[in-house]
């Protein structure tokens, strides 16, 4: 299954490469399910960012790496894949490409290819997934707001 959500903000792409931290990271999770950051090491290849999921009842840990970065003077990209995942999810590849757009800011897209352990599951977790992906718009223009 695959997940695309773009976003436009009001800030220079090297705002965006500053802003994408732990910080960042945790102010875009959703309430549900609260999530503890364990590791972040940041955005590079070789990097690595482990999460714990409290599903109330039980708790999950999704471990990620990254495994490929570009930066120049136009793109900020990098894909972190899932090495440990929560039990409803099988495959994990979330590509964060962020392109400035000349003096209008930059685009922070959210590519996102996942994987359930059934056909059924991927048609059921795909509604919420992009409901968490779509949180994040407003987030990303008020944190890259000029």
């Amino acid at each position: 299954m695959k997940i695309r959500i773009k976003t436009h903000v009001k800030a220079d792409l090297q705002t965006v490469i500053a802003g994408f931290t732990d910080k960042l990271f945790l102010k875009l999770n959703p309430p549900f399910p609260p999530v503890k950051l364990r590791r972040f090491d940041g955005c590079k290849k070789g990097d690595k960012v482990e999460l714990e999921l409290n599903f109330i009842f039980f708790k999950q840990t999704w471990e990620s790496l990254i495994t490929h970065d570009l930066t120049n003077e136009t793109v900020f990209s990098f894909v972190d894949e899932g090495v440990r995942l929560p039990f409803f999810l099988k495959s994990w590849k979330h590509h964060h490409l962020n392109e400035a757009n000349d003096a209008e800011g930059t685009s922070i897209t959210d590519d996102i290819e996942f994987t359930t352990p059934a056909l059924l599951t991927n048609w059921l977790i795909y509604p919420i997934l992009y409901l968490q992906f779509l949180y994040r718009k407003p987030i990303y223009r008020k944190v890259f707001s000029k």
